[in-house]
Formats: structure tokens, C-alpha cells, sequence
């Protein structure tokens, strides 16, 4: 078990060399420092505390200097816990970085779904629209608050009502890790994965993985342009002697 912190950077599709085209979302993995490690005798459980993306030292208050301080690492944005028996062996200062993964990893990716603000039942919970024609005094309601006589006189809770739709946790269970590069810091993982672009995302080992799902990823094409080095011709000699 192992996770990571990244930032969802957004879609885009690559192609292998047979043709296959992947759906990937792209997520920026910049190195994740650890900043502090809860230990069992200490905290009761263990996990590390990592650092995300580099702060300017103007913007951090006397606290959170002394905290960076103590770790001997620079200022970041973001501080968050992960957890993973494979992350057992880190020490305060190292930088867990995106080559924990590799290519045919299955993995979950946990953020924060979009906002849709104040929405009704049918937006928000799939329900039934009514009949549409005029004379129906019922078209997008949200139903019968009855609950077979049991206690009419309130509204039971975990009733689905109109309210605020999204902006909550949501986990995407089961993505394929089709390319992972550490020296630019990135992870394309095949299909949708939760939040806006730029938001936060956390990607951990898959904890509902199916027997059989392992899946290979084939190679990609590299895209990469080469560029050649511009020759440079020397001066003939007659036209060496003519100046």
C-alpha cells in the first residue's frame, strides 16, 4: 500500500505503437517532502506528513516557519498525510516521488467532485420527472415524504431532498496507471478522476483490486521531437584566400 499527492492537471488521449489510444487524465506529481513522521510509540499510528509544491517564505507565519525549520526543509503549500506499509522506510527530508508507481498499476485516485451548487432531487439523485404535459400538478418535485405510518410527523433523516450537489470526497476505485515519468513529474492515469483541473488529488493503491484485473499496458509512441544539432560549414578555401 503506498500513496502520493498530486494535482489534477487535465485530459488529453495517447496512442501505442499498435494503435490503441488511451483516455488518460494527466496529474502532475511534483516530489512530495516529508515533513514529519507519526510513529506508533509517539502518535499511535504511522504515516508521513508531506509537503506539496514550494511556498515563498514571505507567505508562511511564525508557526509553520519553525515546523519547516525543525524538518529542515523549505516552505510548501500544502501539508497532508499518507499512509502505506511501503512507505515504512522514509525519514524526514526524503522526497517520495511519482516512480513509486509504474505502468500497469491499478490504483485509487481520491478528490474533491466539482460544485453544482443548490440543485433538486432530479439533478441531484437521479429521480423520475413527472408527467410533462400541462394539466399535471407535478413535474419536478421531490415525492411523498410518507413513510407507511411510521412516525409522519417528521422528515426521517437521509431523506433525498433538494440541496448543495457536489464539492465532496469522491473516490475513483480501480484506474490504470498507463505511464508514469519522474523526471517531469507526472502520472497519466487511463479515464476520469475526481475534482476541477488544478485541484488536488491522492493517488493510493488500489484496496478492492478483483482477482484476474491485472492489465498490461502496451508501449506508448514517444512523441518527443527531435532536434538535430545545426551543422556548420567551414569556408572554402578559395573563397578563404579571395578575402
Amino acid at each position: 500500500m503506498k500513496e502520493i499527492l498530486g494535482r489534477k492537471m487535465g485530459m488529453t488521449e495517447v496512442f501505442a505503437q499498435d494503435g490503441t489510444m488511451y483516455a488518460v487524465t494527466v496529474i502532475e506529481v511534483l516530489p512530495n517532502v516529508v515533513t514529519q513522521v507519526k510513529t506508533i510509540e509517539k502518535d499511535g499510528y504511522h504515516a508521513l506528513q508531506v509537503g506539496f509544491e514550494e511556498k515563498k517564505e514571505s507567505k508562511v507565519n511564525k508557526a509553520e516557519r519553525g515546523h519547516f525549520a525543525k524538518a529542515g526543509v523549505k516552505a510548501t503549500k500544502v501539508l497532508k498525510e499518507i499512509k502505506g506499509d511501503e512507505l515504512a522506510n522514509y525519514n524526514v527530508g526524503d522526497s517520495v516521488t511519482a516512480d513509486i508507481f509504474k505502468a500497469g498499476d491499478v490504483v485509487d485516485v481520491i478528490g474533491v467532485s466539482k460544485g453544482r451548487g443548490y440543485a433538486g432531487v432530479i439533478k441531484r439523485w437521479g429521480h423520475a420527472i413527472g408527467p410533462k404535459g400541462h394539466g399535471s400538478g407535478y413535474h419536478r418535485g421531490q415525492g411523498s415524504f410518507a413513510n407507511n405510518g411510521r412516525n409522519n410527523a417528521r422528515v426521517i433523516p437521509g431523506k433525498k431532498m433538494s440541496g448543495h450537489h457536489g464539492n465532496k470526497s469522491a473516490t475513483i476505485l480501480n484506474q490504470l496507471v498507463v505511464e508514469v515519468n519522474a523526471e517531469k513529474n507526472y502520472i497519466l492515469v487511463r479515464g476520469s478522476v475526481p475534482g476541477a483541473k488544478k485541484s488536488l488529488v491522492t493517488v493510493r493503491s488500489a484496496v478492492k483490486t478483483q482477482l484476474g484485473q491485472k492489465e498490461v499496458v502496451k508501449p506508448l509512441v514517444d512523441l518527443t521531437p527531435v532536434v538535430e544539432e545545426a551543422k556548420v560549414e567551414e569556408p572554402k578555401a578559395e573563397e578563404a584566400k579571395g578575402e
